[in-house]
């Protein structure tokens, strides 16, 4: 095993709309579509169905949820042994996607809420080279597993989203934090100051303008094929999947940005998110 995906399993409830409703507004919507995804799910669907060695470790419910989400990794290459069934029901995400493909998400955790430290101290760490988390999962769970990662010699990386207060030890360990634009903001006034939060390297997702890849070196943009987006939903976490591949295949961080951008671009022209990931063969040049 190369790659462990630590983060959540949810079931995607999607709804095309015509525009997002204000507050106490009903806008009429499309059939909706169920559709396996999480942050964690989807990452690890991303890394499997480009050919990479993966397993997630989360959980899911006792439902029809979660045989969606089990089947779903196995048929995208990913190892489910260490899925565990909890009592509380699977991970659901309730998406509204707009005319331009974007996408406003309320996740209910679920199961999620159910993935410990105590699952991380289950696991057999032998093989591990990268460890990639998001925070869909107690961060207490992400906190020992980048701790423990880090201990056993595997490579740390951080989704960062949704963005919480990450302690500075564990940030010390991140090589590298993955944060969107957005996120970004949040954090530092620059690219160059989100090193001073600590990390040995960040890379921010620009969306359509591919990624910017940021270490002590210096900031080196990486672009993203030009694409006219169906659906972004789950295209930061097919970018962090593809990273983390290419990561564990030995390459340098600005050469699997640059290809991550490239799946990420590819992801967004086809619906859905661990439904839209390209296999390599079908990653745009």
């Amino acid at each position: 095993m190369t790659v462990l995906v630590l983060g959540s399993a949810n079931a995607d409830l999607v709804v095309a709309v015509p525009r997002r409703p204000g507050g106490g507004e009903t806008v009429l919507g499309g059939d909706t579509v169920v559709m396996p995804g999480g942050k964690g799910a989807n990452t690890a669907a991303a890394a499997g169905r480009l050919g990479c060695d993966v397993a997630l470790v989360g959980a899911v419910g006792p439902d029809q949820y979660g045989r969606l989400l089990r089947e779903s990794l196995a048929e995208s290459g990913v190892r489910t042994d260490l899925v565990r069934t909890s009592d509380r029901p699977t991970g659901i995400a309730y998406i509204t996607v707009t005319p331009d493909g974007e996408n406003s998400i309320v996740v209910a955790p679920g199961a999620n809420a159910d993935v410990s430290p105590a699952d991380v101290d289950a696991l057999s760490w032998d093989g591990v080279t990268v460890l990639v988390c998001s925070l869909e999962v107690p961060l207490e769970t992400v906190v020992h597993g980048i701790r423990t990662a880090a201990g056993r010699g595997a490579r740390p990386v951080l989704n960062l989203s949704p963005v919480a207060d990450v302690p500075a030890a564990t940030l010390a360990l991140l090589d590298p934090l993955i944060v969107n634009e957005h996120e970004a903001s949040q954090l530092a006034d620059t690219f160059e100051g989100l090193l001073d939060l600590g990390p040995r390297s960040v890379v921010v997702t620009l969306g359509a303008r591919g990624a910017a890849v940021v270490t002590a070196s210096g900031v080196v943009e990486v672009t993203a094929p030009e694409v006219s987006p169906v659906d972004t939903t789950g295209a930061g976490d097919a970018f962090a999947g593809a990273l983390a591949a290419r990561l564990a295949d030995g390459s340098s961080l600005v050469e699997a940005a640059r290809y991550a951008a490239r799946v990420a671009a590819t992801s967004v022209t086809r619906a859905g998110a661990q439904p839209s990931y390209p296999t390599a063969g079908e990653v745009l040049p």
